[in-house]
């Protein structure tokens, strides 16, 4: 598998938004609930920047996830603690990409002098729970039935890491 990690361009977006709108439409490890339009993907685009940036894990030149750190909260005093996003294609889950991309987004966060990575998984996403447990983040506490989505109310537990 010949797999590349690299910061993402716009040009990625549309299969980016390819990947997101899957997990839309099966899984509720995103609260969105109608699929997005690449104009919204490309609004989403436009909040990564140098201090805050997304990664895209190609395979045969094919984006196959990708992986980001926005933000955790808007408040001067939180200017050092990040939230990271992580999505990988159906098809390519399971080969290990998820876990190259997330190291390669905790390498840059403490580059850039971030002090903590905050993750929130959706309580039956177990695959992305013990992802996240292998590379160092610890449970630090769970919403319950805080989303609502295909009928069925589902809890938000929190991870972090400190870098």
């Amino acid at each position: 598998m010949g797999l590349t990690v690299r910061k993402a361009v716009e040009a990625d977006v549309p299969f980016m938004l390819t990947i997101y709108n899957e997990v839309i439409r099966k899984s509720a490890a995103t609260f969105d609930l109608e699929v997005q339009s690449l104009e919204q993907r490309l609004d989403w685009f436009a909040k990564f920047d140098d201090r805050h940036p997304l990664l895209v894990a190609e395979v045969e030149g094919k984006v196959a996830g990708y992986c980001g750190i926005l933000p955790f909260r808007q408040k001067p005093a939180y200017s050092h603690t990040v939230e990271v996003s992580i999505y990988i294609d159906e098809l390519m889950q399971g080969k290990g990409i998820g876990r190259i991309l997330l190291q390669e987004i905790l390498e840059l966060a403490k580059s850039i002098d971030h002090h903590v990575i905050i993750a929130g998984i959706v309580g039956e996403n177990k695959g992305s729970v013990r992802l996240h447990e292998k590379l160092g983040f610890t449970f630090v506490g769970t919403f319950r039935e805080v989303g609502y989505k295909f009928g069925e109310w589902h809890d938000i537990s929190f991870y972090q890491r400190f870098l």
